[in-house]
C-alpha cells in the first residue's frame, strides 16, 4: 500500500512554480577531522543514515487522470550519489564566494523525477573548512513521518563508525492500474477522499491551502492582522527566480549581556536586533521611518499541544503568530520592551514550548524546525505579513558530522510570493548564526542589512552598558551574565507575570 501525500503536502508541490520554489536547507561550515574529509566520507555518511529518514529514498508518483492525491513510492533506481553532490569554491574561497554558490544552488528547483532533496560538499574555503549545503523539499519534511537528512547526519561526539552496511531493497512501484484501483477504494470506504479528489486540481490545492492557513492564522493577532494590513515596504514585491544569500554571525553572549541588562530574553532581544537592523536598512534606502511605524513578521513557533481526550501523550507542533515589529521607535530599549509584551502575549495564549524542550524533541532539531516553520508561513497569506523569519534554538555544545566538528549552521528559510526576503536564525554553541535569503534584484543590499544587523547589536549593548550605569548610580546593582543557563533579571521580574518569568527562564 502507497503512502499518500496530504492536502497540504500535495499543496506545496502544486503551488510551486519557477520564482518560488518550495525547498528549504541550510549550511551548515565544518573543521576537518586530521585525517580529513572528502566526497566519499560524506556519501558513507549520508547511506549510514538512509535508514533514519525514509521519505528521502522516495518519489512522488502522479495518480493517472489526477483523480487523488499523488503518492510516495520508493525510487527503483535510487541513488545515493546522484543526491550527495561535490563542488568547489575556486581561489581564493572567500567567504562571498561561498554565499554566492549557495544562492545560485538554492535557485534551482528539485528534480521531480527523483527523491526531493539534494546536498553539495563545497570544498576550498580559504581558512581549511568545508561546507555542506543541503535543501530539502517542504512536501519531503512534515515532522512526523520524515524529519530532515541535516539533522539525523550530526552526532555529539566525533567517535562514529561509518561501516553500517545498507541493505535497502526498494519495493516494487505500482502500476498505474493499481494507483487508480487504490484511490477508487478510498473514495469508496470514505466518501470524503472523493470530495477531496473532485477539488484536486491546482485551483483547489489552493483554496485547500488558504483553508488551512485560515486556521493557522486564527490567532486572535492574525484577525487583527487582516483587518489592518501590514504597510507596503521594499520587502513585498514580485520576485524572480534567482536569489541572493549572506550569513551573518552574532554573539550569544553579547545578546545575554544585553538581557540581563533591559530585561525580556534572549529571543526577544534577537527580534529586537532584527528589528533595529530593518529600521537602518530601510533609511538607508531612503524609505521614510516615521514614529509608529511597524513591519509585521510571520513568526513561526512551537507551541505545546495538550494529552488528546483519549489518553495518548501530548506534543508539539509548529504554529504560525504575527508579530509586529516597531520600526518607528527610535529607542532601542523600548523597541525591545515592545516586542517582549507581545512576545509575553503570545506565549500566555499559544503555550511556548521552551528551548530545551525544542532541543531534546529529536536530537539536534534546528533544521527540520526551520523547514517546519517554512512550512507554517507558506500556509498563511502573504498579504498578512512583510516577511518571515525563524528562530530555532540549538545545542550550546559541539556537533560533529563522520568526525569534522561542525562551526557554524546557517538556515535558508524559501521565499513565497511577494517577498523579497527570509531571516532564519539558530542558535549553536556559542554563536546566534543567521541566513539572509533574498530576492536577486529586489534585495541587491542585502549586504547592507547584514551590517545593519551588527549595528543594531552595538546600540542596544551601548544602551545596556547605559543601563547599568544608572543602576550603578542609583545604588542598585546588575548581575553579568554567566557562561551558564539564563535566569530572570533581579530587578524586574517581580513585575513580570508568571507566564513572561516561565519564558524568560527557558
Amino acid at each position: 500500500m502507497t503512502s499518500r501525500l496530504s492536502a497540504l503536502d500535495a499543496s506545496f508541490l502544486f503551488l510551486e512554480d519557477a520564482s518560488t520554489p518550495m525547498h528549504a536547507g541550510g549550511v551548515a561550515v565544518f573543521a576537518p577531522p586530521a585525517e580529513g574529509f572528502d566526497h566519499e566520507r560524506l556519501v558513507r555518511l549520508i547511506r549510514q543514515r538512509l535508514p533514519y529518514v525514509p521519505r528521502y529514498r522516495q518519489r512522488v508518483r502522479d495518480v493517472p487522470f489526477g483523480v487523488a492525491r499523488p503518492v510516495w513510492v520508493d525510487d527503483e533506481r535510487f541513488d545515493v550519489t546522484y543526491h550527495v553532490r561535490r563542488s568547489a569554491l575556486p581561489k581564493p574561497g572567500t567567504r562571498q564566494q561561498l554565499e554566492e554558490l549557495v544562492a545560485r544552488l538554492m535557485s534551482r528547483p528539485l528534480d521531480r523525477r527523483r527523491p526531493l532533496w539534494e546536498m553539495y560538499l563545497i570544498e576550498g574555503l580559504d581558512d581549511g573548512s568545508f561546507a555542506i549545503v543541503s535543501k530539502s523539499h517542504q512536501a519531503l519534511v512534515d515532522g512526523l513521518s520524515a524529519v530532515d537528512i541535516a539533522q539525523v547526519m550530526l552526532d555529539p561526539t566525533p567517535d562514529v563508525a561509518l561501516d553500517a552496511p545498507d541493505i535497502w531493497v526498494p519495493r516494487p512501484e505500482p502500476t498505474d492500474v493499481e494507483l487508480l484501483s487504490q484511490a477508487l477504494t478510498e473514495m469508496s470506504t470514505r466518501p470524503a477522499a472523493a470530495i477531496d479528489a473532485v477539488r484536486g486540481t491546482v485551483n483547489d490545492v489552493s483554496r485547500t491551502a488558504g483553508r488551512i492557513g485560515a486556521r493557522v492564522a486564527g490567532l486572535a493577532s492574525a484577525v487583527l492582522a487582516m483587518a489592518r494590513p501590514p504597510a507596503p515596504t521594499p520587502l513585498n514585491v514580485p520576485i524572480g527566480d534567482q536569489r541572493r544569500f549572506v550569513m551573518v554571525d552574532l554573539s550569544l553572549r553579547e545578546l545575554k549581556t544585553v538581557r540581563y541588562a533591559l530585561g525580556g530574553t534572549v529571543n526577544d532581544t534577537i527580534v529586537a536586533v532584527i528589528a533595529g537592523a530593518l529600521r537602518s536598512w530601510l533609511q538607508a534606502r531612503g524609505v521614510p521611518v516615521s514614529q509608529g511605524d511597524s513591519l509585521r513578521v510571520m513568526l513561526p513557533v512551537s507551541i505545546a499541544v495538550p494529552p488528546a481526550a483519549s489518553g495518548q501523550a501530548g506534543g508539539s507542533r509548529v504554529s504560525a503568530s504575527l508579530v509586529d515589529l516597531p520600526i518607528g521607535e527610535p529607542d532601542p530599549a523600548v523597541r525591545l520592551q515592545q516586542i517582549s509584551y507581545q512576545l509575553t502575549a503570545l506565549q500566555e495564549s499559544s503555550q511556548f514550548v521552551g528551548a530545551e524542550a525544542i532541543i531534546n524533541i529529536a536530537g539536534f532539531s534546528p533544521p527540520t524546525l526551520h523547514a517546519l516553520g517554512a512550512r507554517a508561513g507558506a500556509t498563511m497569506s502573504h498579504r498578512l505579513y512583510n516577511l518571515v523569519i525563524t528562530n530555532v534554538p540549538g545545542p550550546q555544545r559541539p556537533l560533529y558530522a563522520a568526525g569534522s566538528r561542525m562551526r557554524a549552521i546557517y538556515p535558508v528559510v524559501p521565499l513565497t510570493h511577494n517577498q523579497a526576503l527570509s531571516i532564519g536564525l539558530t542558535s549553536y554553541d556559542g554563536g546566534v548564526h543567521l541566513g539572509l535569503y533574498g530576492d536577486r534584484d529586489a534585495m541587491a543590499d542585502i549586504d547592507v542589512l547584514a551590517t545593519c544587523l551588527h549595528e543594531s547589536v552595538a546600540e542596544l549593548l551601548d544602551r545596556a552598558e547605559q543601563s547599568v550605569r544608572t543602576l550603578r548610580v542609583v545604588g542598585g546593582t546588575a548581575r553579568q551574565p554567566s557562561s551558564g543557563a539564563e535566569g530572570p533579571a533581579p530587578t524586574t521580574a517581580a513585575k513580570r507575570s508568571p507566564a513572561r518569568r516561565r519564558r524568560e527562564a527557558t
